[in-house]
């Protein structure tokens, strides 16, 4: 059985600045923060943040395995979904990648766009962490074709100015700092981060309180509970990103007409707040390993949240998209000529190579892997993205 490694004595010193940093915060609040708080501080303070970083994030040598890093087949299906959107929109259109990763999305969908012959005119990146933003750059710089390279811009902000084209993230609103709730005497509490005024071995120790949530969140609870079909039990405990309207908002800009794809982790509103589900979605992982304490050594793994997609599906369309649709990412990649990259991938590969891509593709699909567990969302306006979801309709479920 494999067993989480130790940081090293670098790696801990790193933790121990940025739990410093927490913890003057947490003193100039009165002594507590809101967990979404003690969340943007553990993955965003700048230098020191999870995100922020220059610790190695994705594949096999990070914490976690991202699809775009997994395998070049899923970018390549995500651009034939999108193919028929830039065609619609002309020469002019603009792909907007929210959180680049390591930028092995950037590199395989602007090489299948160009084969498609839609290469966009504008490939922005809207990355807040400079660490990785320089990885990115340095990635593509050698990898793309200067034509190529020339087309890719990083943001500072969102698109302010009108634009037209097509909006991607993926593994993007997992990893948005949540609010938590909890159900105390039938009353909305928010969960904080206090500290237990002891001192361990490990140093000042994180622990969980509860304060009365304010109006906003309380009522995002009180609308998501109507919506079930019976109120939360006392004590129940669980995440709601009432901000998800704002953060759209935010990130669409001055987007006019174009599609928008989001592929994540996550449920359906009455699936996410099942009774059994008492104790939230919220994890933390550290070299491939579940971690149970998600305030243990902050900066040093990352800390994530399924997302409520019948929650994205009201924001989508209350910044004024058309709803497109809602599948498993196995549907989606299937439904996007999954099959026909893989024999095209094949062609010329040895055994190895075939093996290879063919396991990737598994892993893409299979409901034990990512196949389920994620799903793909879409919205549309003055276009017609519907092309891309006619396999696999969930709709049902929101």
């Amino acid at each position: 059985m494999s067993r989480l490694p130790q940081p090293d004595p670098d790696a801990l010193q790193h933790s121990e600045r940025l739990r410093m940093v927490i913890v003057e915060y947490l003193q100039a609040a009165g002594g507590s923060l809101p967990f979404w708080k003690f969340m943007e501080l553990a993955l965003y303070t700048p230098g020191l943040g999870y995100y922020s970083a220059g610790a190695t994030k994705f594949g096999d040598a990070g914490d976690f395995v991202t699809a775009p890093e997994l395998s070049s087949l899923f970018a390549a299906c995500i651009a034939d979904a999108v193919t028929p959107v830039l065609r619609q929109l002309g020469s002019e259109a603009t792909f907007l990648e929210i959180g680049g990763g390591s930028g092995a999305f950037a590199e395989a969908a602007l090489a299948k766009l160009q084969a498609n012959d839609v290469v966009p005119a504008r490939y922005a990146i809207l990355e807040p962490s400079a660490d990785l933003r320089q990885r990115q750059r340095e990635r593509l710089q050698q990898r793309l074709p200067t034509m190529l390279f020339e087309r890719v811009a990083w943001l500072d902000g969102p698109l302010e100015d009108s634009w037209a084209g097509v909006l991607f993230a993926n593994e993007v609103i997992d990893a948005l700092p949540t609010p938590r709730f909890c159900i105390r005497d039938g009353e909305v509490f928010e969960e904080h981060v206090a500290m237990d005024g002891q001192r361990h071995d490990e140093g000042l120790r994180f622990v969980r309180t509860d304060r009365p949530a304010d109006p906003m969140l309380a009522a995002a609870v009180r609308h998501v509970e109507r919506q079930l079909p019976a109120p939360f039990a006392e004590g129940y405990r669980s995440e709601l990103l009432a901000q998800l309207p704002y953060w759209l908002q935010a990130v669409i800009g001055g987007m006019g007409d174009g599609a928008m794809l989001f592929v994540d982790y996550g449920y359906a509103r009455s699936e996410y707040y099942q009774p059994q589900r008492s104790d939230g979605t919220l994890r933390a992982f550290r070299r491939h390993h579940l971690v149970e304490d998600v305030y243990a050594r902050p900066g040093l793994q990352d800390i994530t949240a399924s997302v409520d997609f019948t929650a994205l599906a009201e924001a989508g369309t209350g910044a004024g998209f058309a709803f497109t649709g809602y599948c498993s990412q196995a549907s989606f990649l299937l439904g996007n000529r999954l099959d026909a990259h893989l024999a095209s991938a094949e062609t010329g590969a040895d055994y190895a190579g075939v093996h290879a891509l063919r396991q990737q593709a598994k892993r893409l699909t299979l409901p034990s892997e990512m196949g389920e567990r994620f799903q793909a969302m879409g919205f549309e306006r003055g276009v017609d993205f519907g092309a891309a979801f006619q396999a696999g309709d969930l709709s049902h479920r929101l």
